[in-house]
């Protein structure tokens, strides 16, 4: 099923962002822009710094992450994910506070190994000074290990929105009028890893991992930011997007397999409270 064709020209709601300053438009060369963090040889960064490479083994994962911080804006990664028998890995894509600690803001895609055959979960989740469990989980429209896909995190004082390849699927609001915490105050790297999961990744942990399918490997291409980067305290960036309302209810009711804000059993006492906010 693809989105409706009507949809694509119906944008209702314009995403505002305070400038300060100058934009800053970063495109993709993976060795000026990442370092590689854990893995080794497991990392590889090819064709003159425009594709980087992770894969996984039954001796490690590997891992990178953003030289830069940034403070709001739009930050696309072009991902093709681990082919054929990917279960009990993870391949991670998120943004979090450089200096973790106990009241880190995070923002999450997580993509959860499959069986052969199988659709991949987008697993996406936030964290606001230290709490997550806002999980919402989504079966991809398309087969993610054929081709590249662009995978986006649009952020700035109002909203935090995920995209895939432009269309919306999610809108975490700025609710803090309503006393909940939003994440707008600590700069945060852009971090990317594969690693083994067999204990939950795929059906809860009942698939497990085969090592005999290993190395599983994914590609990353066309890293763009048009985002704020942080220097000594001070922020110096702005950017802008439109995002379409029609376009995200489309993807939440064809495709969303899990929602935190509808799971009673999870939360016998109630939902958060920005469950309940219009």
């Amino acid at each position: 099923m693809a989105p409706p064709a009507s949809s694509y020209n119906s944008v209702t709601s314009l995403i505002l962002v305070l400038c300060t300053l100058i934009v800053i438009s970063c495109a993709s060369n993976f060795n000026q822009e990442f370092d590689i963090t854990w893995g080794g040889s497991r990392a590889q960064v090819l064709n003159n710094g425009q594709l980087l490479k992770l894969s996984l083994d039954r001796g490690s994962g590997s891992g990178f992450q953003s030289k830069n911080e940034y403070l709001f804006g739009k930050i696309d990664m072009q991902l093709k994910l681990v082919p054929g028998n990917s279960a009990g890995t993870v391949t991670a894509y998120y943004v979090c506070e450089a200096h973790y600690g106990p009241t880190h803001d995070e923002i999450d895609f997580e993509f959860l190994g499959n069986l052969s055959g199988d659709p991949y979960t987008l697993h996406t989740n936030i964290f606001t000074q230290g709490k997550g469990n806002r999980e919402q989980q989504f079966r991809l429209w398309f087969d993610p290990t054929i081709n590249f896909h662009t995978y986006t995190i649009l952020w700035n004082p109002r909203h935090v929105i995920y995209m895939v390849d432009g269309i919306p699927i999610r809108d975490f609001k700025n609710l803090e009028s309503r006393g909940i915490a939003f994440p707008k105050n600590q700069p945060m790297r852009i971090y990317s890893s594969l690693w083994d999961a067999e204990d939950w990744a795929t059906r809860g942990g009942l698939i497990k991992t085969d090592w005999s399918q290993a190395p599983f490997i994914a590609s990353y291409q066309n890293f763009i930011a048009d985002a704020c980067t942080w220097s000594f305290g001070t922020s110096t960036c702005a950017s802008g997007d439109a995002t379409s309302e029609e376009r995200m209810r489309w993807v939440q009711k064809n495709y969303m397999i899990y929602n935190y804000c509808t799971d009673m059993k999870r939360f016998p006492q109630g939902v958060p409270p920005e469950c309940s906010v219009a």
